[in-house]
C-alpha cells in the first residue's frame, strides 16, 4: 500500500509517479469514473481539445492511476486524459491500480490539482474545506500538511462564507479572491451583494474595494473634529494589524469618552474560532 499521507505534498507528489514493480494494464474506458473527490468543477475545454489532438496522435504517454471499486476502478489521479480520451473516441486506455484509501485519494487528487494551480480559488477553497471535515484536521494541521502558511488556508475558507451569487461571480472570474476576501470581511448579505456589484459596474480594484468597504463600516460623520479624525487613523492602523493577525474581521470601538472601548474579531465557524483561540494563547 502507498503511504503517503500525512508525509507532506513531496511525498505525494513523488507517489504519482511509476514504481519498477509496478504494471500497466490496458481497461476499458467505461470501467472508469472520476474521483468522487476531485476538487476540480471546471475542466477548460481548450485545454481538454488540445490534450485529444496529442493522444489521437501519439496515445496516452502517462497511465492513469486508478483504484478498485465496486463496479470497475475510480480515478485517482489523470481525470483530464480520461476526459480527453473518451473525446478521442478510445475504448480503452492505460491503467496503474493502486490501494489508495479515501483519505489518500482525497490528498491525491487536491494536490495533483494544486500542483497544476490553475484551481479556482473557490475549487481550493471547498478542497481544503473538505479536507478538513473528512480528515478531522485544524486549519493549522492542514496548512503545515499542504504547505500552506494558515492565513492562506484561512482566507480561501472565508471565500466559503460569501452568497452564491457572489460565489458564482468568482468562479466566472468576475471577481478576484482579494475581491472575495474583502467582502468576506462584510457581515450583512446584502452589502456584500451591492459591494460585489459595485466592483463589476465601476470596475474597482481591490484597494478601491477595501477603501469602500472601510467607509461603510465607519460611517465617519463629516463634522468629525481633526483630533477624532487622527484617533481614527490610529485606531484604523492597529485594526489592520490585528486584521492580518487574524485572517479575519477585526474592530476596535471606543466609548464616547475614550476611556474604554472594546476588540471584535470576527469568526466564521467553530473550527475558525477554534483557531483564533490558538493564536490568542500562542501571543
Amino acid at each position: 500500500m502507498v503511504k503517503a499521507l500525512g508525509k507532506g505534498i513531496n511525498a505525494i507528489i513523488h507517489g504519482n509517479q511509476l514504481k519498477d514493480d509496478e504494471v500497466v494494464k490496458d481497461v476499458k474506458l467505461k470501467e472508469l469514473r472520476p474521483n468522487p473527490y476531485q476538487p476540480r468543477k471546471i475542466f477548460n475545454e481548450e485545454t481538454i481539445e488540445e490534450l485529444k489532438e496529442s493522444i489521437k496522435e501519439h496515445g496516452i504517454l502517462q497511465p492513469i492511476i486508478v483504484r478498485r471499486s465496486i463496479k470497475g476502478y475510480e480515478i485517482v489521479v489523470g481525470e483530464r486524459r480520461y476526459r480527453a480520451a473518451k473525446e478521442a473516441g478510445l475504448e480503452r486506455v492505460p491503467v496503474v491500480i493502486r490501494e489508495l484509501s479515501d483519505k489518500q485519494m482525497m490528498e491525491w487528487a487536491l494536490l495533483e490539482n494544486l500542483q497544476r494551480e490553475d484551481l479556482t480559488a473557490l475549487e481550493e477553497a471547498a478542497a481544503y474545506q473538505t479536507l478538513i471535515e473528512r480528515l478531522n484536521l485544524t486549519q493549522e494541521e492542514l496548512a503545515v500538511k499542504m504547505g500552506k502558511s494558515r492565513s492562506h488556508i484561512a482566507n480561501h475558507l472565508r471565500l466559503l462564507s460569501l452568497p452564491m451569487e457572489v460565489q458564482q461571480l468568482l468562479t466566472e472570474g468576475k471577481l478576484t479572491m482579494g475581491h472575495g476576501r474583502a467582502l468576506a470581511g462584510l457581515k450583512k448579505k446584502e452589502q456584500i451583494i451591492h459591494g460585489a456589484k459595485k466592483v463589476i459596474s465601476e470596475g474597482l480594484n481591490v484597494r478601491q474595494l477595501e477603501k469602500w468597504i472601510q467607509q461603510l463600516q465607519e460611517n465617519v460623520p463629516r463634522e468629525t473634529s481633526v483630533s477624532k479624525r487622527t484617533k481614527d487613523i490610529f485606531l484604523k492602523e492597529q485594526e489592520d494589524v490585528l486584521r492580518e493577525h487574524f485572517s479575519t474581521s477585526v474592530h476596535i470601538r471606543q466609548t464616547k469618552d475614550k476611556k474604554k472601548g472594546k476588540i471584535e474579531i470576527e469568526f466564521l465557524s467553530v473550527d475558525d474560532l477554534n483557531r483564533i483561540l490558538d493564536l490568542l494563547k500562542k501571543d
